[in-house]
C-alpha cells in the first residue's frame, strides 16, 4: 500500500510543485490538499496544468483527518507550522518547508523572524533537511525542517570544505541569484512583470534571513562560529538559482574533496576542474551541479553551485527528505532529467 500524504498550502508554487512530484511517485498517494482562501476549489482551477489529474479538492486544514495519514508536507507561511505540529498525531511525520524549525536556537529565530517561537520544545527534535548532509538524522526524525533554497545551494559545496578546513571560514563571500518564483506567488508590486523584467536587483543586503541558516550549519561543520558575507539577487527568470562563492583555498584540493565527497550522491554532480555550471543544467530536476575554478589571485577559489529553487531548493528536496524518513529509495519520484532548452 502507498503511504498516504497531505500537502498543506497546496495553492502556492511549492505546493503545486509538490503535487507534480508526488503525483508521479510510485509509493506516495495524495489523499488531502489544503489551501486557505482557495478552499473548496479544484486544484485544476488554481493551477490549470494540473487539471487533467485526479486530485482531491482543496480544503481547510481543520477539515483534514490527520489520523488517516502517514506524512504531511507543510508548505505554509512562516509561523504557522510551529503552531500546527503540536496538534498533530504523535506518529505523523512532517516535512516543513517553512523556516519554523530550521534554526536550533530560539533566540536566533526571534532575532531573524521578529517573533518568539511557539514550539521551542519541538525545535531540538527537528532534523535539518539536506539529506546529503544529515541523512542519518533525517532517517530517524518525526519532523524535518526543509532547508531554504539559497541555503541548500550554498551549503552543499561549502559544508564538506569547511569541515575539512579546505577553505577559510572567516573569508567566504556568497553572491547568489534566484528566479522570481523563489519570492512566492503572492501579489506584490516589486514582483510585477514590469518591475522585474529586464532588470537585476539585490535585496536583503547585510540581513537576509537565510544568513542564519548558513552560519548555523557552517559553524556545526567547522566546530566554531562562521559568519559569511551573503548577498541575494532577483533575476528575471521563473526558475533557477546560482550561488557564486569566493573563498581562500587551493582550487585543486577543493575540487578533489568535493568530487570525492559527492561521488556516490545521486543528486549532486561535481564538474571537471575549471568548468562552471549554468541554471539550465538543473531546471525541472532535483539536481545540484557544482563547478570549481581557480581564481587569478593565488590562493583563492571560485565555486559555482546551481539548483532549481522550486525542486532541490524546496519541493524536490522535501520529497527526498520524505523518502528518507519513510525508508524508501531516496530517488523515488525524483529521477527527473533537467529541461532543456
Amino acid at each position: 500500500m502507498p503511504f498516504r500524504i497531505a500537502i498543506l498550502g497546496a495553492s502556492g508554487y511549492t505546493g503545486a510543485e509538490l503535487v507534480r512530484l508526488v503525483h508521479g511517485h510510485p509509493e506516495l498517494e495524495i489523499v488531502a490538499l489544503s489551501a486557505d482562501r482557495k478552499a473548496g476549489m479544484a486544484m485544476g482551477e488554481v493551477f490549470p496544468h494540473l487539471a487533467p489529474f485526479d486530485l482531491p479538492p482543496l480544503r481547510r486544514i481543520e477539515e483534514i483527518d490527520f489520523a488517516a495519514l502517514d506524512l504531511v508536507f507543510a508548505a505554509l507561511p512562516h509561523g504557522v507550522t510551529q503552531k500546527l505540529v503540536r496538534a498533530l498525531p504523535d506518529g505523523l511525520k512532517v516535512v516543513d518547508l517553512s523556516a519554523d524549525f530550521r534554526l536550533a536556537d530560539p533566540a536566533a529565530y526571534e532575532k531573524w523572524y521578529g517573533r518568539s517561537h511557539a514550539a521551542t520544545d519541538l525545535q531540538p527534535e527537528a532534523a535539518f533537511g539536506i539529506p546529503e548532509l544529515h541523512r542519518e538524522r533525517i532517517a530517524g526524525a518525526r519532523l524535518t525542517a526543509n532547508a531554504g533554497c539559497y541555503v541548500t545551494c550554498s551549503l552543499l559545496p561549502l559544508v564538506p570544505l569547511v569541515a575539512e578546513g579546505a577553505v577559510a571560514g572567516e573569508d567566504i563571500v556568497i553572491d547568489a541569484k534566484s528566479g522570481v518564483s523563489g519570492a512566492g506567488r503572492s501579489l506584490r508590486e516589486n514582483l510585477l512583470f514590469c518591475e522585474v523584467d529586464e532588470g537585476l536587483s539585490a535585496y536583503g543586503l547585510g540581513g537576509h534571513r537565510h544568513m542564519a541558516e548558513i552560519d548555523q550549519e557552517l559553524a556545526r561543520a567547522a566546530g566554531h562560529p562562521v559568519i559569511v558575507s551573503f548577498t541575494p539577487h532577483l533575476v528575471p527568470m521563473s526558475r533557477g538559482m546560482m550561488a557564486t562563492i569566493h573563498a581562500r583555498g587551493d582550487a585543486a584540493e577543493v575540487h578533489r574533496l568535493l568530487a570525492a565527497h559527492y561521488a556516490d550522491e545521486p543528486f549532486v554532480t561535481v564538474l571537471p576542474p575549471g568548468r562552471a555550471p549554468t541554471t539550465r543544467h538543473v531546471v525541472g530536476s532535483n539536481r545540484c551541479v557544482i563547478g570549481v575554478v581557480a581564481d587569478r589571485v593565488p590562493g583563492r577559489v571560485i565555486i559555482v553551485s546551481v539548483i532549481d529553487n522550486l525542486v532541490k531548493g524546496a519541493s524536490g528536496q522535501a520529497v527526498q527528505n520524505a523518502n528518507v524518513m519513510l525508508g524508501l529509495d531516496e530517488r523515488a519520484g525524483l529521477d527527473l532529467v533537467p529541461l532543456f532548452p
